[in-house]
């Protein structure tokens, strides 16, 4: 293969991750914006109390999804179209960029005050990524061939299987990167104020309560 086929291939190759990270954004961006319309009209059944400890729960939960995805990035930045990262978070599962952001979502709904729509939002996440994981899954096939089918093999593409973690003893880390994960990921703490906000126009009448979950 001379130069200019390698050029172009590297070229190609950034392009379809450009493209399915697209996707994945705009999965999850559309998940979220359908969400919040949904509920300007839903609340929590629960007690102050109980409706409080649940938002706390899912400011843990959002907390645990950003740093998460920070640490996935240590391993996966500038790597993903250029070689078969299998360490740390990528030695339990293929996707835990993507799980993280599940964790993230639950924490989301649960700003709400309400398990039941926390659950939702995990699950609603989870399966919105899951067209854009089988898209990638065939473009890294395509382009390692055998040795990302033995990954694949080994390595659950979801769940986490804990027992198969493995690291390395020291890595390249691209900072760009993680700073931009890191602005990512604070948009999931958007949802605190404007749950709030939702949460203030129901108590006061301006948004009339349809459903309550609890």
């Amino acid at each position: 293969m001379n130069l200019g086929q390698a050029t172009m291939e590297s070229v190609g190759d950034a392009m379809n991750l450009s493209r399915y990270q697209k996707l994945r954004r705009g999965a999850l961006a559309g998940l979220l914006a359908s969400a919040f319309l949904a509920l300007a009209v839903v609340g929590s059944s629960h007690g102050e109390e109980m409706h409080e400890f649940i938002e706390q729960l899912g400011f843990a939960l959002m907390i645990a999804g950003i740093m998460g995805r920070i640490w996935c990035t240590f391993y996966i930045g500038g790597r993903k179209s250029a070689e078969i990262v299998d360490a740390g978070p990528y030695s339990m599962t293929r996707n835990p960029l993507y799980v993280f952001s599940t964790v993230a979502a639950a924490g989301v709904g649960a700003q709400t005050g309400s398990l039941v729509l926390g659950a939702v939002f995990a699950i609603g996440c989870a399966l919105a990524f899951q067209p854009v994981i089988r898209r990638e899954e065939r473009h890294l096939l395509e382009k390692f061939g055998a040795p990302y089918a033995a990954y694949v093999a080994r390595v659950p593409r979801f769940v986490p299987r804990l027992c198969g973690y493995e690291d390395r003893a020291e890595m390249t880390i691209r900072t760009d990167r993680v700073y931009r994960t890191l602005i990512d990921g604070l948009v999931f703490l958007t949802a605190i104020p404007l749950f709030e906000g939702i949460e203030f126009l129901q108590t006061s009448g301006h948004l009339p309560l349809h459903l309550l979950l609890p």
